[in-house]
């Protein structure tokens, strides 16, 4: 990311005051203390600066991706290090509780709810399961709440290993269509070598295009963490599906008090990592990267205008439905062709409605559809987001 006036890398500071949507990682070894219980006194700071940033620029959200809930579960049961995968678990069933209250009880002082969404990786990768969690977390946003998104770790089994939260955060990122992505850690950004064993390291401030030379120089950085599972290279794994996403990456040490508005006023230090390519030109390479499409969705001239000039594709503007598979009806998140008065493959998205339910509701006001359907809808079949334009 380049400064068009002055020709030079962008600073943190410049780059998280144009973001209006951020997530925010905090690891675990950030949220125990030394005698494993939870840091008050850190999350006290941190909620204070998510509210100060969200009522800093007009339209900003804020989603809160927290590791913590294995690590304030083993303290809560007397669980002693290594454990095994039953008791990761039960850890993870007992301590997310805790997690949530905690953060619940900083956020209070500033009428912010916290809003509890457990995913896992496959939950950001399964169209239907992906669309689930984007309407869910699209619904909170506008409101006076703080995401907070973590592992289901009290079900997961492979997913409960080195890093997965850097990684969970990026996706939650991608699927947010955020314009950055802060990962908070125990150290101020990425390094020539590890500066815990070598005390000449030199600190990396902006990074345009991450190369094994950086993954070597993460090396085993920030595994001597006593209760986090992450490190140097699992953020460095995650800024690369970030950038590759069009979202930019920070680095940032988060072990400071208000270590965020450090970085709003230009004194914290951090590695920024830039996007590889455009938001826009990430998302429709993700779609249509998608399998082969299991229908199609005809339109009218109107809604060919419409989608043409940015907007969502809604029930009103289609005119007809087929599914390519008699057999296998396409369902909620399935790629759709969407098709001209004339035929013409003219887009193609994911469908938030499934074959039977659309066929039913084609052509139809969003007023309507309570009626046909039984729910309250938008309306929305192919959200602007989840379209693209052939030829765009």
């Amino acid at each position: 990311m380049i400064d068009e006036m002055t020709g030079s890398p962008l600073t943190p500071s410049q780059t998280l005051a144009t973001a209006k949507r951020v997530v925010v990682k905090v690891g675990s070894a950030l949220l125990c203390g030394e005698d494993g219980l939870v840091s008050h006194t850190r999350l006290k700071s941190l909620s204070e600066d998510i509210a100060a940033l969200r009522n800093g620029v007009v339209d900003r959200r804020l989603i809160l991706v927290s590791s913590g809930a294995v690590a304030f579960g083993r303290h809560h049961l007397n669980l002693k290090q290594p454990l095994c995968l039953n008791q990761k678990q039960a850890a993870a069933a007992v301590g997310q509780s805790l997690l949530v209250q905690a953060w619940q009880q900083a956020f209070s002082a500033h009428d912010l709810t916290v809003a509890q969404i457990l995913l896992t990786l496959e939950d950001t990768e399964d169209r239907r399961r992906y669309l689930n969690a984007t309407a869910t977390l699209e619904t909170l946003l506008p409101m006076p709440i703080v995401p907070l998104v973590n592992e289901n770790d009290s079900i997961a089994t492979a997913e409960i290993r080195y890093g997965d939260n850097d990684r969970l955060a990026a996706h939650t990122a991608q699927m947010t269509r955020a314009d950055l992505l802060i990962l908070l850690s125990d150290i101020d950004g990425l390094y020539d070598a590890d500066p815990r064993t070598r005390p000449n390291a030199a600190h990396i401030p902006y990074v345009d295009q991450i190369t094994n030379a950086h993954l070597d120089a993460a090396g085993s950085a920030n595994r001597q963490a006593g209760v986090g599972s992450g490190g140097m290279a699992t953020k460095l794994t995650a800024a690369q599906i970030a950038t590759r996403a069009g979202i930019s990456v920070l680095v940032a040490d988060g072990t400071r008090k208000h270590a965020l508005l450090a970085l709003r006023d230009g004194t914290g230090r951090a590695t920024l990592f830039a996007p590889t390519v455009k938001a826009s030109t990430a998302r429709r390479q993700w779609i249509a990267g998608r399998q082969s499409a299991s229908g199609s969705i005809e339109i009218d001239a109107g809604a060919a205008r419409a989608i043409a000039n940015g907007s969502s594709l809604l029930a009103a503007g289609i005119t007809g439905v087929a599914t390519y598979e008699a057999d296998k009806p396409f369902r909620r998140g399935d790629l759709v062709d969407i098709l001209s008065p004339d035929q013409s493959r003219i887009g193609l998205g994911l469908c938030a409605f499934d074959y039977g339910a659309l066929t039913r509701i084609k052509g139809c006001q969003t007023a309507q559809i309570v009626d046909i359907l039984g729910e309250t809808h938008s309306g929305v079949v192919v959200h602007r987001n989840d379209l693209v334009l052939t030829g765009s």
